[in-house]
């Protein structure tokens, strides 16, 4: 599923949708969900995509070129076509409703439906073996989370034998679970369902009024009748994770604020999500850059990303993305610069946000450790100055930039 708005995630959404926005220098969030149904041996997708989906349609396009002449391994982009009503999609289950046509020619006999939208490891084979071995209809990934923080998710009340008695998207006050009353289940919003059962209910889902929402409408209409079942994301296992990362680490990058930290996560010598595992490799666009390039420069808990050129600057729990230059005398820190930027020489700047694109002009200061500027929106407590894509700052404009990097 990856045709939400991410409308939180402005501007960095302007022109792009969410599971196309860049990560960690060289992915863009899609990849990460891509990523872990191939190594889960799971080679037949199709990504339903809607709002600003050319971006994400030429990433998939360079990056996920895959199956050949085999017809059962396939990535195949879906854009909305219209049927049944006529319209676009109206929530992630008419979406898949919309669609129905290639489960029943595929014919299979489980589905999954996930959304393209998180940053996570999961190995999905654990998951669907979970779901046979105890005879599920549906299975739900679900992330146990502090009961005092539970209200911003949307909760699965569990019985002791994993079974989903009830479901409410923020509640009030959450139910725990039964085992551990300091923790509540959160839905994931990745679903594992038997094929016949999910064609099934989108049919009838798509006869009534609604919002046509799998979290709202689905899950909540089959437990009352189905085996619905709870998947506890904490007993995944994922080979190759390093006993100083975050056990389960999922995290929904659906504000400016989250998607910050979860870069700053990947930093340091340790960090709680360590991308450098051979094991369970996220995938992405090879690139044919050279590697990057450092002349009299510091860097400390920094990525730069290939072709990138910095010179006789500090960089500082920052991450730099490809083809970037950075003149001499500049400092960043606990930033995150896009492909494609010029900075000028003598720059300082501290938690910003730079989309692709951009040129920032010779001695500009920027971020709250400098003072806040009145011309630069910012975000939340962490104060972070945003740029959009293709902007200026005390420069010229960018008015064009290569299609292959949007």
């Amino acid at each position: 599923m990856a045709g939400g708005k991410g409308e939180r995630l402005m501007p960095l959404t302007e022109q792009r949708s969410k599971p196309s926005v860049p990560f960690a220098g060289t992915y863009r969030i899609v990849d990460f969900v891509l990523s872990n149904f191939i190594n889960s041996g799971i080679q037949a997708m199709y990504v339903l995509v809607q709002y600003r989906s050319q971006s994400l349609i030429e990433h998939l396009r360079r990056a996920w070129r895959f199956g050949g002449t085999n017809r059962q391994n396939f990535i195949t982009v879906v854009p909305p076509q219209m049927k049944g009503r006529g319209k676009w999609y109206e929530g992630t289950a008419d979406a898949v409703y919309q669609n129905i046509n290639l489960i029943q020619d595929f014919a299979p006999g489980l589905v999954a439906v996930f959304g393209a939208d998180h940053i996570y490891r999961m190995d999905v084979r654990q998951m669907i073996q979970f779901h046979l071995d105890h005879e599920a209809d549906v299975t739900v990934a679900s992330l146990p989370v502090p009961i005092q923080t539970a209200k911003g998710f949307g909760i699965v009340e569990v019985n002791a034998n994993h079974q989903i008695i009830g479901f409410e998207e923020k509640p009030a006050s959450p139910k725990p679970m039964p085992d551990n009353p300091g923790m509540a289940f959160s839905s994931m919003g990745n679903y594992i369902f038997n094929a016949e059962i999910l064609m099934k209910i989108l049919e009838q889902d798509a006869s009534q009024a609604g919002t046509h929402d799998f979290g709202r409408n689905i899950i909540p209409s089959l437990i009352k009748s189905n085996r619905v079942l709870a998947y506890d994301f904490m007993d995944n296992v994922v080979p190759g994770i390093h006993p100083y990362e975050e056990w389960g680490y999922w995290r929904d990058v659906g504000t400016l604020e989250a998607y910050w930290q979860a870069n700053m996560d990947i930093l340091g010598e340790s960090p709680i999500l360590d991308l450098r595992n051979v094991k369970w490799p996220i995938l992405t666009d090879a690139s044919v850059e050279p590697v990057a390039s450092l002349v009299r420069s510091q860097m400390d808990d920094a990525m730069v990303g290939q072709g990138s050129l910095v010179v006789d600057s500090t960089v500082k729990r920052s991450i730099i993305g490809r083809n970037v230059r950075i003149g001499e005398g500049c400092t960043i820190e606990e930033s995150i610069i896009l492909d494609g930027t010029l900075i000028g020489s003598n720059c300082h700047l501290h938690r910003c946000i730079i989309d692709r694109f951009n040129i920032i002009s010779s001695g500009t200061t920027l971020g709250d450790k400098h003072g806040r500027d009145s011309r630069r929106s910012t975000a939340g407590k962490l104060g972070l100055t945003l740029f959009p894509r293709g902007q200026s700052y005390g420069g010229r404009a960018i008015h064009s930039s290569p299609s292959s990097l949007t």
